[in-house]
Protein backbone atom coordinates (compact mmCIF):
# COMPACT_ATOMS: atom_id res chain seq x y z
CA UNK A 1 0.00 0.00 0.00
CA UNK A 2 1.39 3.32 -1.00
CA UNK A 3 0.00 6.44 0.49
CA UNK A 4 0.41 10.11 0.14
CA UNK A 5 -0.82 13.90 0.91
CA UNK A 6 -1.20 17.23 -0.26
CA UNK A 7 1.40 19.92 1.86
CA UNK A 8 -1.65 21.29 3.74
CA UNK A 9 -3.59 17.65 4.21
CA UNK A 10 -6.65 18.26 2.26
CA UNK A 11 -6.17 15.80 -0.28
CA UNK A 12 -5.05 12.18 0.63
CA UNK A 13 -4.87 8.88 -1.06
CA UNK A 14 -3.82 5.51 -1.08
CA UNK A 15 -2.52 2.84 -4.11
CA UNK A 16 -3.33 -0.95 -3.46
CA UNK A 17 -0.59 -2.53 -5.62
CA UNK A 18 2.66 -1.66 -6.76
CA UNK A 19 3.73 1.07 -9.10
CA UNK A 20 4.51 -0.09 -12.46
CA UNK A 21 6.82 2.76 -13.69
CA UNK A 22 8.75 5.65 -12.44
CA UNK A 23 10.37 8.31 -14.16
CA UNK A 24 11.74 11.74 -14.36
CA UNK A 25 10.03 14.51 -16.86
CA UNK A 26 12.17 17.48 -18.15
CA UNK A 27 9.22 19.03 -20.20
CA UNK A 28 8.69 22.94 -19.89
CA UNK A 29 5.16 22.07 -18.76
CA UNK A 30 6.05 19.38 -15.67
CA UNK A 31 8.81 22.51 -14.99
CA UNK A 32 6.14 25.35 -14.96
CA UNK A 33 3.47 22.92 -12.85
CA UNK A 34 5.80 22.71 -10.59
CA UNK A 35 8.05 24.96 -9.70
CA UNK A 36 10.99 22.50 -9.80
CA UNK A 37 13.75 21.64 -12.13
CA UNK A 38 11.64 18.43 -13.25
CA UNK A 39 8.70 16.19 -11.97
CA UNK A 40 9.06 12.74 -10.59
CA UNK A 41 5.90 10.63 -11.53
CA UNK A 42 4.87 7.14 -10.71
CA UNK A 43 2.56 5.51 -12.96
CA UNK A 44 -0.10 2.33 -11.11
CA UNK A 45 -3.33 0.70 -12.19
CA UNK A 46 -5.61 2.85 -11.57
CA UNK A 47 -8.33 -0.01 -9.87
CA UNK A 48 -5.75 0.11 -7.13
CA UNK A 49 -6.08 4.11 -6.59
CA UNK A 50 -8.04 5.58 -3.94
CA UNK A 51 -9.12 9.36 -2.52
CA UNK A 52 -9.28 8.80 1.20
CA UNK A 53 -11.21 11.50 1.95
CA UNK A 54 -13.38 14.54 0.52
CA UNK A 55 -12.05 15.88 -2.91
CA UNK A 56 -13.63 19.54 -2.97
CA UNK A 57 -10.39 21.59 -2.89
CA UNK A 58 -9.10 19.88 -5.90
CA UNK A 59 -8.24 22.11 -8.90
CA UNK A 60 -8.03 21.29 -12.62
CA UNK A 61 -6.65 22.98 -14.97
CA UNK A 62 -6.89 21.93 -18.93
CA UNK A 63 -3.33 21.84 -19.97
CA UNK A 64 -3.86 20.68 -23.66
CA UNK A 65 -6.35 19.10 -26.22
CA UNK A 66 -5.85 15.96 -24.50
CA UNK A 67 -4.87 16.33 -20.75
CA UNK A 68 -5.02 17.79 -17.86
CA UNK A 69 -3.03 18.80 -14.17
CA UNK A 70 -4.57 19.24 -11.07
CA UNK A 71 -3.65 20.37 -7.55
CA UNK A 72 -4.74 21.02 -4.20
CA UNK A 73 -6.52 24.47 -4.07
CA UNK A 74 -5.37 25.25 -0.99
CA UNK A 75 -1.68 24.88 -0.87
CA UNK A 76 -1.20 24.17 -4.39
CA UNK A 77 0.51 20.88 -4.37
CA UNK A 78 0.31 19.08 -7.70
CA UNK A 79 -2.09 16.31 -7.20
CA UNK A 80 -2.62 12.91 -8.87
CA UNK A 81 -3.81 11.93 -12.38
CA UNK A 82 -6.60 9.22 -13.20
CA UNK A 83 -6.40 8.67 -16.90
CA UNK A 84 -9.10 6.84 -17.91
CA UNK A 85 -7.72 6.17 -21.76
CA UNK A 86 -4.27 4.33 -20.32
CA UNK A 87 -5.82 2.77 -17.30
CA UNK A 88 -3.71 4.05 -15.00
CA UNK A 89 -3.26 6.76 -12.60
CA UNK A 90 -0.10 9.08 -12.71
CA UNK A 91 1.20 10.62 -8.76
CA UNK A 92 3.68 13.10 -8.17
CA UNK A 93 6.01 11.06 -6.36
CA UNK A 94 6.52 14.36 -3.97
CA UNK A 95 3.95 13.99 -2.61
CA UNK A 96 4.12 9.82 -1.46
CA UNK A 97 4.80 8.63 2.44
CA UNK A 98 7.55 7.14 2.95
CA UNK A 99 9.52 4.64 0.56
CA UNK A 100 7.13 3.42 -2.90
CA UNK A 101 9.40 0.55 -3.91
CA UNK A 102 10.20 2.01 -7.19
CA UNK A 103 12.63 3.45 -8.04
CA UNK A 104 13.36 6.20 -11.34
CA UNK A 105 13.65 4.24 -14.57
CA UNK A 106 14.69 6.81 -17.31
CA UNK A 107 14.44 10.56 -17.80
CA UNK A 108 11.48 11.66 -20.79
CA UNK A 109 12.13 15.13 -22.50
CA UNK A 110 15.76 15.99 -21.75
CA UNK A 111 16.31 17.64 -24.72
CA UNK A 112 13.81 20.29 -23.12
CA UNK A 113 15.66 20.34 -19.32
CA UNK A 114 15.98 23.87 -17.71
CA UNK A 115 20.16 24.88 -18.86
CA UNK A 116 21.06 25.16 -14.94
CA UNK A 117 20.07 21.50 -14.37
CA UNK A 118 22.77 18.96 -14.85
CA UNK A 119 21.34 15.06 -15.42
CA UNK A 120 24.36 13.18 -13.83
CA UNK A 121 22.68 10.02 -12.28
CA UNK A 122 22.99 8.09 -15.72
CA UNK A 123 20.19 6.65 -16.06
CA UNK A 124 18.91 6.37 -20.13
CA UNK A 125 17.77 9.67 -20.99
CA UNK A 126 14.93 10.70 -23.55
CA UNK A 127 14.33 13.39 -25.81
CA UNK A 128 10.96 13.55 -25.61
CA UNK A 129 8.55 10.67 -25.04
CA UNK A 130 10.43 7.12 -24.91
CA UNK A 131 8.91 5.38 -27.58
CA UNK A 132 6.80 2.84 -25.96
CA UNK A 133 4.55 5.27 -25.13
CA UNK A 134 3.29 5.98 -28.54
CA UNK A 135 2.69 9.56 -27.82
CA UNK A 136 3.56 12.95 -29.39
CA UNK A 137 4.78 15.83 -27.87
CA UNK A 138 2.28 19.34 -27.09
CA UNK A 139 3.31 22.45 -29.25
CA UNK A 140 3.54 25.72 -27.06
CA UNK A 141 4.24 28.89 -28.33
CA UNK A 142 7.19 30.49 -26.96
CA UNK A 143 7.49 33.35 -24.07
CA UNK A 144 8.11 36.54 -25.36
CA UNK A 145 11.12 37.36 -23.35
CA UNK A 146 13.32 40.84 -22.96
CA UNK A 147 17.06 40.51 -23.24
CA UNK A 148 18.64 41.72 -19.82
CA UNK A 149 15.77 40.80 -17.95
CA UNK A 150 15.09 37.84 -15.71
CA UNK A 151 11.38 36.54 -16.55
CA UNK A 152 8.95 34.03 -15.28
CA UNK A 153 5.69 32.87 -15.54
CA UNK A 154 3.18 30.20 -15.03
CA UNK A 155 2.00 27.73 -17.43
CA UNK A 156 -1.22 28.90 -18.59
CA UNK A 157 0.48 32.29 -18.56
CA UNK A 158 -2.25 34.18 -16.81
CA UNK A 159 1.18 35.05 -14.45
CA UNK A 160 4.04 36.55 -15.18
CA UNK A 161 7.02 38.43 -13.02
CA UNK A 162 10.07 40.10 -14.12
CA UNK A 163 13.46 40.49 -12.12
CA UNK A 164 15.55 43.80 -12.19
CA UNK A 165 18.51 42.60 -9.28
CA UNK A 166 21.27 39.98 -9.28
CA UNK A 167 20.28 36.90 -7.61
CA UNK A 168 20.96 36.48 -3.82
CA UNK A 169 21.68 32.71 -3.92
CA UNK A 170 19.89 29.38 -5.66
CA UNK A 171 19.47 25.88 -3.39
CA UNK A 172 17.82 22.64 -4.42
CA UNK A 173 16.50 22.06 -1.31
CA UNK A 174 15.16 17.89 -0.08
CA UNK A 175 13.10 18.86 3.14
CA UNK A 176 9.73 17.38 3.01
CA UNK A 177 8.12 20.47 2.98
CA UNK A 178 9.24 21.50 -0.09
CA UNK A 179 9.15 17.96 -1.45
CA UNK A 180 5.03 18.17 -0.66
CA UNK A 181 4.92 21.75 -1.81
CA UNK A 182 6.35 21.52 -4.90
CA UNK A 183 5.42 17.69 -5.41
CA UNK A 184 8.64 17.13 -6.47
CA UNK A 185 12.31 15.10 -5.78
CA UNK A 186 13.40 18.63 -4.93
CA UNK A 187 12.69 22.16 -4.90
CA UNK A 188 14.93 24.87 -6.77
CA UNK A 189 14.75 28.25 -5.22
CA UNK A 190 16.12 31.37 -6.10
CA UNK A 191 16.27 34.38 -4.26
CA UNK A 192 16.49 38.00 -5.24
CA UNK A 193 15.94 40.99 -3.50
CA UNK A 194 12.43 41.90 -3.19
CA UNK A 195 13.35 45.68 -4.24
CA UNK A 196 14.14 44.38 -7.84
CA UNK A 197 11.19 42.17 -8.33
CA UNK A 198 7.66 43.37 -10.17
CA UNK A 199 4.63 41.74 -11.34
CA UNK A 200 4.04 42.19 -14.74
CA UNK A 201 0.37 40.50 -14.73
CA UNK A 202 -1.95 38.30 -12.88
CA UNK A 203 -1.01 39.25 -9.14
CA UNK A 204 -4.34 38.72 -8.34
CA UNK A 205 -4.52 35.59 -9.28
CA UNK A 206 -1.89 34.16 -6.83
CA UNK A 207 -2.44 32.69 -3.83
CA UNK A 208 -0.12 32.02 -1.07
CA UNK A 209 -0.34 29.07 1.57
CA UNK A 210 1.55 29.79 4.74
CA UNK A 211 2.42 26.07 6.17
CA UNK A 212 0.80 26.50 10.35
CA UNK A 213 3.91 26.33 12.99
CA UNK A 214 6.60 27.55 10.16
CA UNK A 215 8.45 30.47 10.68
CA UNK A 216 9.09 31.32 7.12
CA UNK A 217 7.87 28.40 4.85
CA UNK A 218 5.12 29.10 2.72
CA UNK A 219 4.19 28.21 -1.20
CA UNK A 220 2.36 30.57 -3.74
CA UNK A 221 0.90 29.28 -6.70
CA UNK A 222 -1.51 30.12 -9.63
CA UNK A 223 -5.44 29.31 -8.69
CA UNK A 224 -5.99 28.72 -12.22
CA UNK A 225 -3.42 26.19 -13.46
CA UNK A 226 -1.54 25.60 -10.27
CA UNK A 227 1.67 26.49 -11.26
CA UNK A 228 4.04 27.35 -8.63
CA UNK A 229 4.84 31.06 -8.00
CA UNK A 230 7.13 33.55 -6.58
CA UNK A 231 6.37 34.91 -3.36
CA UNK A 232 7.66 37.82 -0.91
CA UNK A 233 8.90 36.89 2.10
CA UNK A 234 8.75 40.14 3.83
CA UNK A 235 10.38 39.38 6.68
CA UNK A 236 13.18 38.53 5.09
CA UNK A 237 13.10 41.36 2.23
CA UNK A 238 13.68 38.73 -0.43
CA UNK A 239 11.44 37.14 -3.37
CA UNK A 240 11.21 33.53 -3.22
CA UNK A 241 11.35 32.16 -7.09
CA UNK A 242 10.46 29.11 -7.71
CA UNK A 243 13.37 28.35 -10.91
CA UNK A 244 10.68 26.07 -13.10
CA UNK A 245 8.82 29.24 -13.65
CA UNK A 246 11.65 30.97 -15.56
CA UNK A 247 11.60 31.90 -18.78
CA UNK A 248 14.90 33.39 -19.14
CA UNK A 249 19.09 32.47 -17.71
CA UNK A 250 18.32 32.87 -13.79
CA UNK A 251 21.51 34.81 -13.40
CA UNK A 252 23.41 32.17 -11.28
CA UNK A 253 23.60 28.24 -10.96
CA UNK A 254 22.79 26.30 -8.20
CA UNK A 255 25.17 26.50 -5.03
CA UNK A 256 24.25 23.40 -3.73
CA UNK A 257 21.83 20.25 -1.73
CA UNK A 258 20.39 21.61 1.40
CA UNK A 259 18.51 19.19 3.79
CA UNK A 260 19.45 16.19 2.11
CA UNK A 261 19.43 14.11 5.43
CA UNK A 262 15.28 14.63 4.85
CA UNK A 263 15.55 13.65 0.94
CA UNK A 264 13.51 11.19 -0.04
CA UNK A 265 14.39 7.71 0.10
CA UNK A 266 14.45 7.34 -4.22
CA UNK A 267 15.66 10.01 -5.20
CA UNK A 268 19.85 9.97 -5.92
CA UNK A 269 21.92 12.87 -5.55
CA UNK A 270 24.58 12.33 -8.28
CA UNK A 271 26.02 15.61 -9.01
CA UNK A 272 29.30 17.59 -7.82
CA UNK A 273 27.38 19.92 -5.85
CA UNK A 274 28.14 20.94 -2.00
CA UNK A 275 25.48 18.83 -0.02
CA UNK A 276 24.64 19.82 3.54
CA UNK A 277 22.87 17.74 5.73
CA UNK A 278 20.32 21.45 6.74
CA UNK A 279 21.10 24.68 6.09
CA UNK A 280 24.62 25.36 5.85
CA UNK A 281 25.88 27.71 8.16
CA UNK A 282 26.66 31.40 7.36
CA UNK A 283 30.08 33.19 8.23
Amino acid sequence: MTTGRCLCGALRFEIDGPPVDMLHCHCSMCRKHHGAAFATWIAAPAGGFRWLGPTDTLVEYRSSERGHRSCCGVCGSVAPIVDSATGFVIVPAGNLDGDPGIRPARHMFAASKASWYTIADGLPQHEAFPPEFAMTAVARAPVETTPGIVQGSCLCGDVAYEISSAPLRFFYCHCSRCRQGRSAAHCANLFYPSAGFRWTRGQEQVREYRLPGAQYFATAFCTRCGSGAPRISVERQVAVVPAGTLDTEPGMGPSGHIYVASKAAWFVIADDLPQFAEMPTRT
